[in-house]
């Protein structure tokens, strides 16, 4: 398969797990990347919500199905089981209200799909005990007063968060920067040490 040269390891995945036919919700779905690949692959009937103006702009001109609109308030409005893959992909970290959004993304999709940074990996301990500093990485490039990233979490936070509702991990993916797939499952103690960033497919318990 030949995927768009621009477009993020971690999609590639996604894009992976979605079968043909399928309804697809991407949340914060930025340039539409990941919308279009699955329109013209998969035949799917994607749909987006994007808060910013101009990548709802970017996606309606290439014939995307794309509303402007915010994860934290407007989930509300979708019914249960939906679509039969919700996306979230490197947004749950500018979210204001994270658990509530997670929430809403397995009640409404059949799989929920995320991928986020992960806040403990090594760089980022090392960058603040030695440093002193807020970390400036690949995966948390901005600096801590013109970041967009309110609510970083770990591997470990995410996890512990699925349990407290009940949402179950079927897939746990630990990524490296490019999000390549690592040899071991986020799910691994050493992952929330060692994966840069990580990739979890969840259902509704």
């Amino acid at each position: 398969m030949n995927y768009r040269p621009e477009i993020r390891g971690d999609l590639e995945l996604i894009a992976d797990m979605v079968g043909a036919n399928c309804r697809v919700l991407d949340v914060g779905c930025g340039d539409g990347a990941l919308l279009e690949y699955l329109k013209s692959e998969r035949q799917a009937d994607g749909r987006g919500i994007e808060l910013s103006m101009e990548g709802v702009r970017e996606c309606v001109s290439n014939g995307l199905s794309v509303v402007q609109g915010d994860a934290d308030t407007d989930l509300d409005a979708y019914p249960d089981n939906a679509f039969d893959y919700v996306v979230l992909s490197q947004t749950l970290q500018a979210t204001r209200q994270p658990r509530q959004v997670v929430e809403s993304l397995v009640r409404i999709g059949k799989s929920a799909i995320l991928s986020f940074p992960n806040f403990g990996h090594f760089s980022v301990r090392w960058n603040l005990s030695f440093g002193g500093r807020m970390p400036v990485t690949g995966n948390l490039p901005d600096r801590w007063y013109d970041t967009p990233n309110i609510h970083l979490c770990t591997i470990a936070d995410f996890i512990a968060l699925c349990d407290e509702i009940d949402a179950t991990v079927e897939q746990a993916i630990a990524l490296d920067r490019q999000g390549n797939p690592l040899s071991y499952s986020a799910r691994a103690r050493r992952a929330n040490l060692l994966a840069p960033q990580a990739l979890f497919v969840l259902q509704k318990r």
